[in-house]
């Protein structure tokens, strides 16, 4: 019996692009298509079967140790990154400034979905949603390069609408302009959690 569900949620691919060197800069570079192979997308620093644990993952593990990399790629909603930049008093804010990969259109509250959905593309990739991408310092200090004042409130701006984090379940070529179907697990809330932080 099938667990995953299919909705009548779909969006399009409005925006794409690859970080080339994470360690010489954050933003990413516009491209027309993208490789989604099962290490990440072609040409992606965040690509790779493996990562090392960060900050983000500190509570289960010591930072540097080995750890698959349900992190490969980095899911934007059109809609919440606008919505970022109206609380940042900015007209725009443009998706290489916060190093994203994929920017969406039409997915209602796009940061919110569950964990374990896919986003099914239409010439076959598959991506698996790992869970919501916490807005963090990086992207701050890029806009503040660009926008002198602004940088600073990114983190509060961007709280529950800086998109997701996704690895690669099936292979594809995506596209500008191609719609994605968003299938989803059943929601249940596990009752037995307690100390929850707060995202």
């Amino acid at each position: 019996m099938p667990v995953l569900m299919p909705t009548e949620i779909t969006g399009e691919v409005v925006w794409l692009g690859l970080v080339a060197n994470r360690r010489v800069k954050l933003s990413s570079d516009p491209v027309q298509r993208v490789e989604a192979e099962f290490s990440g997308l072609v040409g992606e620093y965040h690509s790779g079967l493996i990562r090392e644990s960060c900050s983000r993952v500190s509570s289960q593990y010591a930072v540097g140790t080995p750890i698959r990399n349900t992190r490969q790629i980095s899911i934007l909603s059109q809609q919440e990154l606008q919505a970022t930049a109206d609380k940042l008093d900015l007209q725009e804010l443009p998706p290489e400034w916060v190093g994203a990969n994929i920017i969406l259109s039409g997915i209602p509250d796009l940061t919110q979905i569950p964990p374990a959905s896919r986003l099914i593309f239409q010439r076959g990739a598959s991506l698996c949603v790992d869970m919501e991408n916490a807005p963090c310092i990086w992207p701050a200090k890029e806009i503040e390069g660009h926008k002198p004042g602004h940088g600073k409130g990114y983190k509060a701006a961007a709280k529950g609408r800086r998109g997701i984090t996704a690895w690669v379940e099936a292979e594809g070529l995506i596209a500008l302009g191609d719609i994605v179907r968003l299938h989803i697990p059943p929601q249940r809330i596990y009752s037995h959690a307690t100390g929850q932080l707060p995202l």
